[in-house]
């Protein structure tokens, strides 16, 4: 079974002034030892997306396992490790096919239902969340709470990463839900080396 390291670092170009910014945030964050990072663009263009991409992945090397959001083909294209689906992306079973059985494929989930559903799918593993409030998202899913990391961690046993508001000062409380792994995108903007050594030494 897929091991996911408990920090799951989410690079999203809009929380920049520009791709300089991003990349120099990426290298703190794999200078900090993070291992995973999922890079996730929801209005670029294709090209400027897998040049991103594959920028990303020449400046970090081979110490970080990268995932894309939504894109199987930018996935492939750029050799990254994983894809990562929303509820309105391709079907994890399309993405498989494209896949092949080598690629990490997660899903995102928002309450018991979907999570049981992407649970029946060959994702390897599931987000859950918002867990808390958050800001990443222009129109979030309802809040679950640590309630709802406890219930969603009942409904599989596939590895869980949790997502939505998740902070230093709340981040040891959804591991102790049951969570295997926290995903963070606002929490990590400031001073992004620093922050992602707290991270890792506050998860333990």
């Amino acid at each position: 079974m897929l091991r996911l390291p408990r920090l799951y670092p989410i690079l999203d170009p809009a929380c920049f002034p520009d791709a300089a910014a991003m990349f120099a945030a990426a290298e703190e964050f794999a200078a900090a030892g993070i291992t995973l990072l999922q890079y996730r663009n929801k209005s670029g263009r294709a090209r400027q997306m897998l040049d991103e991409a594959r920028e990303l992945k020449a400046r970090l090397g081979a110490s970080v396992q990268f995932i894309m959001n939504d894109r199987a083909d930018l996935c492939l294209a750029a050799g990254f490790d994983g894809l990562h689906l929303g509820q309105d992306d391709l079907s994890p079973e399309s993405a498989r096919t494209i896949l092949g059985g080598d690629r990490w494929l997660g899903v995102s989930t928002h309450n018991p239902e979907q999570l049981a559903e992407a649970d029946k799918t060959s994702a390897d593993y599931l987000a859950i969340g918002p867990v808390f409030a958050t800001t990443s998202k222009a129109n979030p899913d309802p809040v679950i709470g640590l309630s709802g990391v406890r219930r969603a961690r009942e409904l599989t046993r596939k590895p869980l990463v949790a997502i939505g508001g998740i902070t230093r000062a709340n981040a040891r409380s959804v591991i102790e839900a049951r969570a295997d792994a926290v995903a963070v995108i606002s929490d990590l903007l400031r001073d992004p080396r620093k922050s992602a050594e707290e991270f890792l030494r506050i998860l333990g």
